[in-house]
């Protein structure tokens, strides 16, 4: 592989900033740190999903070469030990989304002088990442495989599940839920429900995961391997919606309704150039692509996910590179050049009506999310943004975005996009590996499920022409 040290040199720049991030005393990582990785400049909270990255970047590393099995084994282990010991909602097992990363206490309280109030939420998503991860290393560190193993076991995500949210058929999965004790003011119009597996009442949120190409599958995904929902499950949401609604002002799909396993679906694409594509929900990278760091969607859907993932791929190029004129690419929700953290995509590519905001922000982690399917295009991305953004390329790696119009970067790495970037590294240079420990949980499953299925993706050709 002609471009393997390159790879090679952005890993271990990317290791450094998991390094940095860890807190010594509990060994999680913190949500994000300062570009130029001094320990002060840790955030006072992390999440399952951060957890879940920096497990993926242990698994890297040790396989890469850049840490030995022992330390593998040194800095999985107190992750395992503290996550033990975090409090977590008794009768689903689920993880609580913001923990403090040096003492591991729920937050209650937001870090900073306002001290906001936290109410206490299970996020289907974060747990669905945090246990996916959990299952990976079970099979990539067996000196771990019973505790890792327990843990992911003991998250039960029949919790979210909502088996009438949808006029017939399957159900979906809620956002998530928090403890009525402790829901948010302003929730009072919220569904309360006394879920029977949980035997208290909570508070849901007010909305479903229902468009499937979403990062969100993930926690479909195990649950379905978990045994704990049916496998029909997996064709309940929505490929691309049928004409109705209002997500249908910005474009029509091309489609049909077809059963599968009693189940039916609108297997659509939208239209963009003269490309079918199967749409996220904002058009952002890591919502289409993040699962398949660690699942094979490509190989067990060859004729589903196969065909879409490239078309994504090729329709975030063409937006940066033709449509918006940026010169860069790689559009996905990332650190804001001017502070905080906001959504980026491209509109065409989601169902949302509006959109993600088209900003010329570019953020170096959907290049590398592009990289199994746009190899060349990807590299030669991060050459030109590395070179055209001196800031942008540092000691722990790319950091988070830059806004190429004005030339500012984000000054700090976030542990949720090191983690993509690590697994997809780990994926380039050792033939998908972190796919093959998960899949050794999933395969049973969802082989399966998705080799049932065929997208409406692809170009747009007669056949399909007639389907508008």
């Amino acid at each position: 592989m002609h471009d393997r040290r390159e790879l090679e040199g952005y890993a271990r720049a990317t290791w450094r900033s998991f390094v940095a991030l860890v807190e010594p005393r509990s060994g999680l990582p913190a949500d994000y740190i300062g570009g130029a990785l001094r320990p002060a400049t840790r955030a006072r909270y992390t999440s399952p999903t951060n957890v879940a990255m920096y497990l993926w970047a242990i698994v890297g590393a040790r396989d890469l070469g850049l840490i030995s099995e022992q330390e593998a084994a040194r800095r999985s282990a107190q992750v395992l030990q503290s996550l033990s010991r975090l409090e977590r909602h008794a009768a689903s097992g689920q993880f609580y989304n913001w923990y403090h990363p040096r003492t591991g206490t729920k937050l209650t309280r937001w870090p900073g002088p306002a001290r906001a109030r936290v109410a206490p939420f299970a996020s289907s998503v974060d747990n669905g990442w945090l246990a996916s991860a959990l299952l990976l290393l079970a099979h990539a560190l067996p000196a771990h495989r019973e505790q890792a193993s327990a843990l992911a076991r003991s998250m039960d995500f029949r919790s979210y599940y909502d088996a009438r949210a949808k006029d017939s058929g399957p159900g979906l999965l809620r956002g998530g839920f928090w403890p009525e004790a402790g829901a948010p003011i302003g929730s009072e119009k919220l569904p309360r429900h006394s879920h029977s597996l949980l035997g208290e009442t909570v508070v849901y949120t007010a909305h479903h995961y229902g468009a499937f190409n979403t990062e969100p599958r993930i926690a479909s995904y195990v649950a379905i391997a978990l045994g704990q929902l049916p496998p029909e499950h997996y064709f309940a949401p929505w490929r691309a919606f049928p004409e109705t609604g209002p997500w249908m002002q910005k474009t029509q799909p091309v489609g049909e309704w077809r059963t599968y396993r009693g189940v039916d679906v609108f297997e659509g694409a939208y239209l963009i150039g003269d490309q079918l594509i199967v749409p996220s929900w904002g058009g952002s990278m890591f919502e289409a692509l993040m699962p398949t760091l660690v699942v094979p969607e490509a190989l067990w859907g060859a004729k589903s996910w196969a065909l879409t993932h490239p078309l994504y791929v090729e329709a975030q190029i063409a937006f940066g590179l033709e449509q918006a004129g940026y010169g860069y690419w790689g559009f996905s929700p990332a650190s804001d050049p001017d502070g905080g953290y906001r959504e980026y995509g491209v509109p065409s590519l989601g169902t949302e009506p509006q959109g993600y905001p088209g900003q010329s922000v570019v953020t170096p982690h959907a290049a590398f999310l592009a990289l199994p399917f746009a190899p060349d295009a990807a590299l030669a991305n991060l050459s030109a943004l590395r070179r055209d953004f001196p800031g942008l390329y540092a000691e722990g790696g790319f950091k988070d975005s830059v806004n190429v119009a004005s030339g500012r970067v984000a000054d700090r790495y976030l542990a949720l996009d090191q983690g993509m970037v690590m697994a997809a590294l780990t994926n380039r240079l050792l033939c998908n590996r972190l796919q093959d420990y998960l899949a050794c949980t999933l395969q049973a499953t969802l082989q399966p499920l998705m080799a049932m299925e065929e997208f409406n993706a692809g170009p747009l050709v007669e056949q399909k022409r007639a389907l508008a």
